[in-house]
């Protein structure tokens, strides 16, 4: 039986996983926007498609629009993975991804980048219903307001992982209102908090943000036992001490152990007759 050298081995290996990566899927790229995907209105936004570095070419275009794309702003060159918008503008907003060429063969898409413009309208106010330093475990409702009857309101968070919740809303003092639920709230959830407000059928305009709220969360302190578990310890230390109290008695009452002495009884003597 001949042998196969192993470098053959390692080559036919090698050759066998090539060909298999190159009839699965591509991998899908990520799609990010520089500054941020929240920009001003008429403010330059930079749409970036990353994908691995053997890609030949990249196409980014909105969700939901025929593909291949021809408009300048919504694809972009063959050997660049960069989209520039110089102005965005309400026609400019919307959900983005793309996708990268390697091989002849187009990748998955990205996962969809929502661009949105703001400043389209007055601000809302964002206030705490429970005051901005709290403990933590509490329930923190945070009221957001819109004298303009908008259908949505979005909260977001700075300094750390941006946090965007939409919530409907209700009538209120002649606008709109809604509260936003931090329950419980941690100290993960501290930072700068802004509200926007915006129409359901023009989901990415959003108003001018909210002034901002800043939100503290105190540090744990000692455990302090409640009024409640000081009565239960001292009940509990009560009954201990009459069990104890009741064992002492009993013991009592059965005489206790018998005395023993060492000593050797008197001896009687002339002197004692």
């Amino acid at each position: 039986m001949s042998m196969v050298p192993p470098s053959l081995l390692c080559l036919g290996l090698c050759l066998s996983q090539s060909t298999w990566a190159q009839k699965g899927n591509l991998p899908p790229p990520h799609i990010i926007a520089l500054p941020g995907s929240t920009v001003p209105a008429k403010s330059p936004v930079t749409l970036l498609c990353q994908g691995p570095k053997q890609a030949e070419g990249y196409r980014i275009s909105r969700v939901g629009s025929p593909e291949p794309m021809d408009k300048e702003e919504e694809i972009a060159p063959r050997k660049t993975n960069a989209l520039s918008i110089a102005e965005v503008t309400t026609d400019k907003t919307g959900l983005y991804h793309c996708s990268y060429q390697r091989g002849g063969r187009w990748s998955q898409f990205s996962d969809p980048l929502q661009l949105v413009m703001t400043g389209a309208y007055d601000k809302p106010s964002l206030s705490s219903m429970v005051g901005t330093v709290v403990a933590p475990g509490e329930t923190v409702k945070l009221q957001c307001f819109s004298k303009i009857n908008h259908d949505v309101f979005i909260l977001t968070k700075e300094d750390g992982d941006p946090v965007t919740q939409n919530q409907s809303c209700t009538p209120q003092d002649g606008g709109r209102q809604t509260i936003f639920l931090l329950n419980p709230v941690s100290s993960t959830q501290a930072g700068t908090y802004r509200c926007y407000s915006a129409f359901l059928d023009n989901p990415y305009v959003w108003s001018q943000p909210s002034d901002p709220l800043q939100l503290q969360v105190e540090a744990p302190t000692a455990w302090h036992p409640s009024v409640e578990t000081q009565v239960r310890l001292s009940l509990a230390a009560l009954l201990l001490l009459v069990m104890v109290v009741l064992l002492a008695e009993a013991w009592c009452s059965q005489g206790g152990p018998s005395v023993k002495s060492d000593e050797p009884p008197p001896q009687w003597t002339d002197k004692h007759r």
